[in-house]
């Protein structure tokens, strides 16, 4: 699974992506820079969800349900942000939530 690293392209993905919410997960999705490209996905979570534990959980929680729907898709680069209702969801529930958050996206994930 490709990842997105730096700041650069997580800003730009971050600004001019669109966004989609679920009380799970959220979902901002962009074109990848050049037509070719494969698509990368980034993980968050951010301090306010918890300590370290807690962001490290949601964060392995995100990418096996991203790992579930087959993302990334090519061309697009997406950052998935886990939300409080994270870290206590099921991987079933995960899964559900993501599908129907590509399904809103136009993804066929």
């Amino acid at each position: 699974m490709k990842t997105l690293k730096s700041r650069s392209d997580f800003e730009r993905v971050f600004t001019q992506g669109k966004r989609y919410n679920h009380s799970l997960i959220r979902l901002v999705i962009s074109d990848a820079e050049s037509e070719g490209d494969p698509g990368r996905v980034a993980f968050a979570a951010p301090k306010r969800l918890g300590n370290a534990v807690v962001r490290n959980r949601s964060k392995r929680v995100l990418r096996e349900a991203a790992r579930s729907c087959s993302l990334p898709v090519a061309g697009k680069d997406l950052i998935l942000f886990a939300t409080p209702a994270t870290r206590s969801a099921s991987p079933f529930e995960m899964h559900e939530a993501l599908i129907g958050l590509c399904r809103k996206a136009g993804l066929d994930g």
